[in-house]
């Protein structure tokens, strides 16, 4: 497939699944794939050497690996795991990567038994992600090595297992030789499983399916299954696939359809291919707004007896994609909506967790978000298991560079080597998600303008996948033009440069190739602040929240919205960031990579060179970035109203910003802005009218007052749609700080261990009101089979530890997340105090 365009893709694709299956006899399923797979995040031990969080360095030991190896004083934890977000923060440390102390070298170790039973099984185990350099041992046996933390991989421990004894398995990882542009976190950050087989059975992401036929009254659903014989013998099996509707639980609940069985023979230490199709009736396609998914579970049989099984969740949708009429998905429009995101979870670094990271998709889907880009590698499995159950689009990622780096020890050290098998990984892992809907080869590569390697990259991508579109973003869109190394791909992706669309419209060469925003706006602003006067934008190592701000290769949102409307062929945006994360504190950071966006404007890239060097010797606090539509807790920013005004014209809804508590501005003037999904609105100070005013159609997005002279009170907006009221908001001059208030999105937190409780905390008035610009310490405390696992405030320089149980709330908030105790049951009592405040008290009941 060399083109997408114009052309519909219809697929099925898969997701992990986590229920009991309904036929009898068969174990429950924890994880997409072989069936017999079981968590191995649990009781393992670690040790740090090399560099230290404090700076100094402690040496590593020689024979880490071995057995015998004394590791009675290591730490004890379960997976997943993030070594460096404990920090501390350390001011001379890289704001680019969160002033954590995240290089190092890390060793984990796990003693554990596999039973006398599972003797001549194969054994695997399946890392979701470490980082990075991941070398691993089995009883000192050297097994592997995988060295991209972003990757998934499987390495197998057959050879060197133990069965009915003790076993030790030895993983090393080394960021000390690893560079990054963004806080990469470090260590075993994903999770790791234990997979058994018999020597005959489905290979590793081993299942295709795809649906060439999709109507109203049926769909063909085309099954792929490479199976691997790693006997000694050839054998002849037995392939056989049921297909199952799945419920918003992950349980299979109706059959909808069998494949005939498929016959295949298997050379001795081979591999062999089995195709087959089944129909199913009436499907259930997959949307954004009904995620339909269905199961495919497959066996293997050999002389009459079930060998291996394996699942696969997938989902029946059709996409295209135009260069005229934009993406469609199942025939019909959609506007991409969409947020770049990293991967770091905030205060929880980059260990995963599925509770908080469902937390943040929630809070998109509200705003109107439907589209993620994995920015600038391949996600955790569970954000596309998310994405798929929850209706989301997904710009899958894999490279940040290819052959030239943007740091000295960053991809470029890997790619001769790995390029491949690491593209191959994640098409292989995540071809199945109805959810992904196109791949990326590399983000803003300095070899943006090589034919050949585009076409290489390309072409590895399409061997694997051949039907989904491959793009890149790029920020040098017209020299990937010029040089013809965009004809390599399906879709062309633009990072900000929009200036010569029109050109590029009328040019043969490109006139039929779509286009998106793969990255666009860079707004940045700090949740609660707002300036005038002189500085306007930028005070104290922070930004204001006016949502005026941005770099110089950036645009406010308003900006962007013109474009889009400007061109409506265009697929759509993603905005950078959906939310704030660990690192890349533009426009107090001096990381020199950024000059790359200038890579064409010398005037304005020695402008910015001359502004880092100052930034340099400043050494500013940031430590988190300003993009986020929404903060580094979770809470959403003013410019959060301006996104779902515009991307949710069909809500009723309207925003005030700033607050109103400015006693130090009485008789001066304070602008107004509000953001509403109404076309027009008239704002109200104590009761009178400041004014009417309407947008202008694609090319207004905020209405402003900007010559309010600030006097105490009320400030009210009532917004209209189409000639009626529509919707309205309210902001109060407040009271001083008198009490605290704790708001908990669980009310029952699951004992597994895993699951979080996120509750936000106010600092109010005695009317209950929040009180902005007030930043006392917060003081946390637990009782019952509970814990608190991290604070937050969303305070780009604060250097307090995410640890702390004490922390100042930042503009009126903060937060403290919470886990029940694994295995404990009861009440979970959690309460704030602050000195001369009354404080706060939530209850979360701990269940099996």
């Amino acid at each position: 497939m060399n083109r997408l365009l114009g052309l519909i893709v219809t697929m099925a694709l898969f997701g992990c699944v986590s229920f009991v299956s309904v036929a009898q006899n068969h174990p429950p399923i924890v994880r997409m794939g072989n069936a017999n797979t079981q968590s191995f995040d649990a009781d393992w031990l670690f040790n740090r050497f090399g560099l230290q969080p404090d700076g100094t360095r402690k040496d590593e030991p020689a024979a880490v690996e071995a057995t015998a190896y004394n590791d009675h004083a290591w730490q004890k934890l379960d997976l997943p795991h993030d070594w460096a977000i404990t920090g501390p923060f350390r001011i001379e440390l890289a704001g680019e990567t969160g002033k954590l102390p995240w290089k190092g070298i890390g060793w984990y170790r796990k003693h554990f038994v596999v039973p006398a039973a599972d003797a001549g099984k194969k054994i695997f185990i399946d890392f979701d992600g470490a980082m990075a350099y991941a070398q691993i041992w089995l009883n000192g046996k050297y097994v592997g090595t995988w060295p991209y933390g972003y990757s998934s991989f499987r390495m197998d421990l057959s050879p060197f297992i133990i069965a009915g004894k003790e076993n030790v398995i030895a993983v090393r990882l080394d960021t000390e030789k690893w560079d990054s542009r963004w806080y990469p976190g470090a260590g075993i950050y994903r999770h790791v499983w234990l997979v058994k087989t018999n020597e005959v059975h489905i290979a590793h992401w081993g299942t295709t399916v795809t649906t060439p036929v999709v109507k109203d009254n049926e769909a063909v659903v085309d099954l792929k299954i490479k199976v691997n014989n790693e006997s000694h013998q050839p054998v002849k099996a037995v392939v056989n696939t049921d297909l199952f509707e799945l419920d918003q639980h992950n349980r299979p609940v109706k059959k909808v359809a069998t494949t005939h069985p498929v016959i295949i023979t298997i050379h001795a230490g081979g591999e062999a291919l089995s195709s087959s199709q089944a129909t199913v009736s009436n499907p259930k396609q997959w949307s954004l707004e009904t995620p339909h998914r269905y199961q495919a579970q497959t066996t293997i049989k050999i002389n009459n007896k079930i060998v291996d099984s394996y699942n696969t969740a997938f989902g029946i949708r059709t996409i295209s994609f135009t260069a005229r009429n934009g993406f469609l998905l199942n025939g019909k429009r959609v506007d991409i909506k969409g947020t770049c995101n990293h991967h770091d979870l905030g205060a929880l670094g980059a260990a995963i967790n599925t509770s908080a990271l469902k937390r943040q998709l929630t809070i998109l889907k509200e705003m109107g978000c439907n589209a993620l880009r994995t920015s600038h590698n391949p996600p955790a499995p569970e954000l596309l298991e998310l994405a798929d159950q929850m209706g989301f689009l997904v710009w899958d990622e894999a490279f940040d560079t290819w052959k030239r780096g943007k740091k000295k020890n960053d991809y470029n050290q890997l790619f001769d080597a790995w390029h491949e098998r690491d593209l191959q990984a994640m098409v292989r892992r995540d071809k199945n998600h109805p959810s992904v809907i196109i791949w990326s080869i590399g983000n803003e590569v300095p070899d943006q303008r090589n034919v050949s390697m585009t076409q290489m990259l390309t072409d590895i991508v399409h061997k694997e996948d051949p039907t989904r579109p491959v793009s890149n973003g790029y920020n040098d869109p017209n020299g990937g033009r010029e040089s013809g190394a965009a004809m390599a791909m399906d879709i062309m992706g633009v990072n900000y440069n929009f200036g010569k669309q029109a050109q590029w419209d009328v040019d043969p060469r490109y006139a039929d190739k779509p286009t998106i925003g793969s990255e666009t706006s860079s707004c940045v602003s700090s949740r609660g602040e707002y300036f005038f006067g002189k500085n306007a934008n930028y005070q104290n190592w922070q930004v204001t929240s006016y949502d005026l701000a941005r770099p110089g290769w950036g645009c406010i949102p308003d900006v962007q919205f013109r474009t889009n409307a400007q061109y409506p062929h265009l697929l759509g945006e993603f905005v950078w960031t959906g939310f704030d994360y660990l690192g890349e504190p533009t426009p107090y950071g001096s990381d020199e990579t950024n000059l790359l966006n200038f890579r064409n404007d010398p005037t304005q890239q020695e402008a910015l060179r001359q502004k880092l060097e100052e930034l340099k010797k400043k050494n500013p606090p940031s430590r988190s970035s300003y993009f986020g539509i929404i903060d580094l807790c979770g809470f959403p920013k003013d410019r959060y109203y301006l996104y779902q005004a515009h991307w949710r014209p069909e809500l009723p809804m309207a925003h005030i910003l700033p607050h109103w508590n400015w006693k130090e501005r009485t008789d001066s003037i304070v602008p107004v802005h509000v953001y509403t999904s109404g076309d027009e609105a008239e704002l109200f100070l104590n009761g009178k009218s400041l004014g009417r005013k309407v947008k202008k159609e694609n090319q207004d997005f905020r209405l402003i007052w900007d010559s309010v002279v600030y006097a105490p009170g009320e400030l009210k907006v009532v917004a209209y749609k189409n000639g009626k009221r529509w919707a309205t908001d309210l902001v109060k001059t407040t009271g001083d700080a008198a009490r605290l208030s704790l708001q908990s999105d669980h009310q029952r937190l699951s004992n597994d261990g895993a699951e979080l409780a996120f509750i936000t905390v106010k600092v109010q008035d005695a009317g209950g009101l929040t009180v902005p610009r007030s930043n006392p310490a917060v003081t946390f405390t637990v009782e019952g089979p509970g814990e608190i696992i991290a604070t937050d405030n969303g305070d780009a320089t604060s250097f307090v530890s995410f640890q702390s149980h004490t922390r100042p709330a930042y503009n009126g908030m903060a937060l403290v997340i919470v886990k029940a105790r694994k295995g404990q049951l009861g009440t979970i009592k959690v309460k704030a105090t602050s000195p001369g405040l009354a404080s706060a008290n939530t209850e979360i009941t701990a269940f099996h």
